[in-house]
């Protein structure tokens, strides 16, 4: 079971959160509240694996929570899924370098907000399909497309093809359906192009994919 913890200054949003997470098996809301402050309170409290965090919020904004929940020298860190209206660089860097294990935005579908909930809680890094497009699309037509074949070719045909979905902004839910295969298959494949590619987390294959020119 893995214990979510929702904060959000928003009521509707933040009851809408909690009612489409505690609907799954496998989630559980542990508790919910409107301001940064009193997120890194109730973490204290509860010890959730996951906390979903807004970004504006009164008392205590939601960058400065994550730096107290997941930043670095916090001893006993909280994965932090930041899911915002604001779709700002600024934010998306700010929260990354607060300590934020992920950056979703509310507009995503409510599958989208079940993955990446499940994502960071297993302890990988997640970015919004639109954010990592547009981030990588930023500095696409800098990089290079390297020499092949190279590391990739130790990768096979259909772990190459989950990478290229993976870099098209796709979230595990929607390969795996793309694909016509399960949710957990997909895990483990992209367990394995990590592996296989000496690669932290989906953010670095998205760069690794486009620079090796395995997606334009």
């Amino acid at each position: 079971m893995i214990r979510v913890l929702v904060c959000d200054d928003q009521a509707l949003i933040r009851a809408g959160f909690a009612t489409i997470i505690d609907a799954q098996a496998d989630l559980e809301v542990v508790g919910e509240c409107g301001d940064g402050r009193a997120a890194v309170d109730l973490a204290a409290r509860f010890k959730p694996d996951v906390v979903v965090m807004d970004v504006r919020m009164p008392v205590l904004d939601g960058i400065e929570a994550t730096r107290l929940l997941a930043g670095a020298g916090v001893a006993d860190p909280v994965k932090v899924l930041v899911v915002t209206t604001f779709n700002l660089d600024e934010y998306v860097y700010e929260a990354l370098r607060a300590g934020a294990s992920g950056f979703l935005l509310k507009d995503a579908p409510p599958a989208r907000l079940l993955d990446g909930i499940r994502t960071v809680a297993g302890g990988a890094a997640l970015l919004d399909p639109e954010v990592t497009r547009r981030l990588v699309g930023r500095y696409a037509a800098r990089i290079r497309p390297g020499d092949r074949p190279g590391d990739d070719a130790s990768l096979t045909a259909r772990e190459l093809e989950v990478l290229r979905l993976l870099a098209n902004g796709l979230s595990n839910s929607e390969i795996a359906e793309t694909l016509m295969i399960s949710h957990e298959t997909v895990k483990t494949y992209v367990s394995r192009i990590l592996t296989k590619l000496g690669l932290r987390d989906r953010v670095q294959a998205v760069v690794y994919a486009y620079r090796r020119g395995l997606v334009t």
